[in-house]
């Protein structure tokens, strides 16, 4: 229990930020799954769609804090790599 006033408002400010974070992480996850769903569809073109949406997603994430520079680039990576293999 925050004693201090700094204490406690540091313990309000930790709620709102992860609030926040919360969502960023959530949106990309959302965004990677939307990217999943249309190559298991076998949908190129929604595919493609997808990731042009997921990948500034993945990145304004990084770019946030909530996730590793190296995480982001690894799952763009990978995704991007299965886009392009899809054939259709």
């Amino acid at each position: 229990m925050p004693n201090t006033d700094s204490a406690k408002k540091r313990t309000r400010q930790n709620v709102k930020r992860t609030e926040v974070n919360k969502a960023r992480k959530t949106r990309v996850r959302s965004a990677v799954r939307k990217v999943e769903e249309a190559l298991a569809s076998g949908d190129k073109k929604a595919a493609e769609a997808a990731m042009k949406a997921a990948e500034p997603a993945i990145m304004k994430g990084v770019s946030k804090g909530v996730l590793h520079k190296n995480t982001g680039s690894r799952k763009v990576a990978r995704l991007a790599g299965r886009v392009k293999k899809l054939n259709g």
